[in-house]
């Protein structure tokens, strides 16, 4: 089946890879030439347009870094939009703000089209692996009918409620690996500072009460989990301004909703200040960095 792909960024790459290992056809679009060569190498025609992109797929995905960037690729000139067929399906698995999803959806139902929002947990890795948890919304008839295409891509698929509660349940689980992450860096630093092995602090958490994601599989202290960005000097994984971008946009929902957020609140101003000291295009675990430098260093 032809299949629109529309973002090959970090994220959108290996989906877009596990689309055509399924057997996919995928017609593929970035505004960068490094991601569509490989994007081609991979096996993916190439498209010079979000437009080309969707002319003749059932289904088109994107996978951008923001709202505005999702709005854009569907219905600039050169758009999804413009391309897409009738009955066609867009799947946008770009986080996003709830509304904003909800006026997507709109607007593609509005053109004769079907709209799921299905942002994604699991980081690059389950990205890579095909595991990824898709967190839909959309009509239960669209959900079913977009399962076959997710299910190449990830394997666990939660229907979340209509348009837009993909999104909420995507800024709440991130709400909470922001924050849990920093507890988990606060705690690092603490413990190393006052003189434990950090290998042993970490074993012990592990095997405890405070263990989380941000421990056991994202260490932010170098030495711990090799697979880590904390062991390439926090290269790759999710960027903190991807992280600072996700909480604010809780932050924004929080507000409309008048409920309060304060760890989130403390959360992003963390990551803020990680970003401001030019650190945010590194993995949102080099939070670490704001506690102490000499946590940073790879172990001897």
């Amino acid at each position: 089946m032809k299949i629109g792909f529309i973002g090959l960024g970090h994220m959108g790459l290996p989906m877009a890879g596990n689309l055509l290992k399924a057997g996919h056809q995928v017609c593929a679009f970035d505004l960068n030439a490094d991601a569509l060569r490989a994007a081609r190498d991979a096996g993916a025609q190439t498209t010079r347009s979000p437009r080309e992109a969707a002319m003749g797929a059932p289904f088109v995905i994107t996978m951008l870094p923001a709202a505005p960037h999702v709005r854009t690729a569907l219905t600039g000139d050169d758009g999804v939009l413009a391309g897409l067929d009738n009955g066609a399906m867009v799947i946008d698995s770009s986080t996003i703000d709830p509304a904003s999803a909800q006026a997507l959806g709109a607007l593609v139902r509005e053109r004769g089209g079907a709209f799921v929002d299905a942002p994604v947990s699991g980081g690059t890795g389950g990205a890579a692996a095909g595991t990824l948890t898709f967190m839909v919304g959309g009509s239960n008839a669209d959900f079913e009918r977009a399962r076959s295409v997710l299910a190449s891509m990830g394997k666990n698929l939660v229907h979340c409620g209509p348009n837009g509660m993909g999104q909420v349940a995507k800024l709440c689980n991130n709400l909470i690996l922001g924050i849990s992450m920093a507890g988990v860096a606060e705690a690092m630093s603490l413990g190393v500072a006052l003189g434990i092995d950090p290998q042993v602090l970490a074993s012990i958490v592990n095997t405890s009460t405070g263990r989380c994601w941000s421990s056991d599989t994202c260490n932010p202290y170098p030495g711990i989990i090799a697979t880590a960005p904390a062991a390439r000097g926090y290269t790759g994984g999710f960027g903190a301004d991807l992280m600072l971008k996700d909480l604010g946009l809780a932050s924004d929902a929080a507000r409309q909703a008048h409920q309060p957020v304060y760890l989130g609140a403390l959360a992003q101003q963390l990551y803020q200040a990680l970003s401001s000291r030019g650190d945010g295009q590194l993995d949102f675990s080099a939070v670490i960095r704001l506690y102490s430098q000499s946590a940073t260093k790879p172990a001897s």
